[in-house]
């Protein structure tokens, strides 16, 4: 079994703003693209077009529709990957060593040249984050795009997770959650950010920032002035044209 460091230097994670995710996907595209081109084995797709398709993903969008005490109804889109828990139960179930929490920022990563496709990690694992690869065998999740994060050959902007750089809403924010200074640890104070299934007791390093309440749905009957007709009978050049077009009808 693998043991958890006792401490971490900082703790690399994820913030999602729930109120700004659209679902639009693109996080789950570009996820898909860069873990497919770069690191580790790439994410399989089998019989893509076939009759039973399989396949990888490390990010996925669920969408729920929402009835609060008071006011409209609300379509939450919630992504969902790994969210690299200070206390990672796929880690210390994992039989060979392969699963692994690093020590310098926290991210949790799979050695796949150690990893025997048993799949207790992802028994373990609370938030179903972890997935079998069906081709090469080997259990995938997401690794904060750890080959992005520190390569100096990008430019610095680009020095993120591919979700995080893609996200059109900047609804997706990665930084330090140690460091009380950061921008993502302001956010998660200012808007009160939240622990996925705390009760688990996995002390999730990625937080979800709320939803904010909604105004209450507009009456139907506010639009009615702006449904009437401009003009009972059109005029000039168009009351012509409509003349005449009755005439030849």
């Amino acid at each position: 079994m693998t043991s958890l460091p006792s401490h971490t230097e900082k703790s690399l994670g994820l913030v999602i703003d729930l109120d700004t995710c659209v679902g639009c996907h693109a996080c789950v595209t570009a996820c898909k693209g860069w873990n497919t081109e770069n690191y580790g084995a790439p994410l399989a797709d089998k019989d893509a077009y076939g009759a039973e398709p399989v396949g990888s993903f490390l990010n996925r969008i669920h969408s729920f529709e929402v009835q609060p005490e008071t006011g409209p109804a609300q379509l939450i889109h919630f992504p969902k990957s790994c969210l690299h828990c200070a206390d990672a139960p796929c880690v210390t179930v994992c039989p060979t060593g392969a699963s692994y929490k690093r020590q310098e920022d926290g991210i949790v990563l799979v050695n796949e040249s150690d990893c025997i496709g048993c799949g207790l990690c992802a028994w373990a694992c609370p938030y179903g984050a972890r997935e079998m690869d069906p081709v090469e065998q080997v259990m995938k999740k997401c690794t904060l795009c750890v080959d992005r994060i520190y390569n100096e050959n990008l430019p610095e902007e680009d020095r993120q997770p591919a979700c995080v750089r893609t996200c059109p809403a900047g609804a997706r924010h990665f930084g330090d959650l140690a460091d009380p200074e950061s921008g993502v640890s302001k956010l998660v104070a200012e808007r009160g950010g939240i622990d996925l299934m705390p009760e688990q007791g996995t002390a999730p390093v990625n937080q979800y920032l709320p939803p904010r309440p909604k105004d209450e749905a507009p009456e139907f009957d506010v639009l009615a002035p702006y449904l009437e007709p401009v003009a009972e009978e059109p005029r000039g050049f168009l009351g012509w044209l409509d003349r005449t077009l009755e005439k030849i009808g």
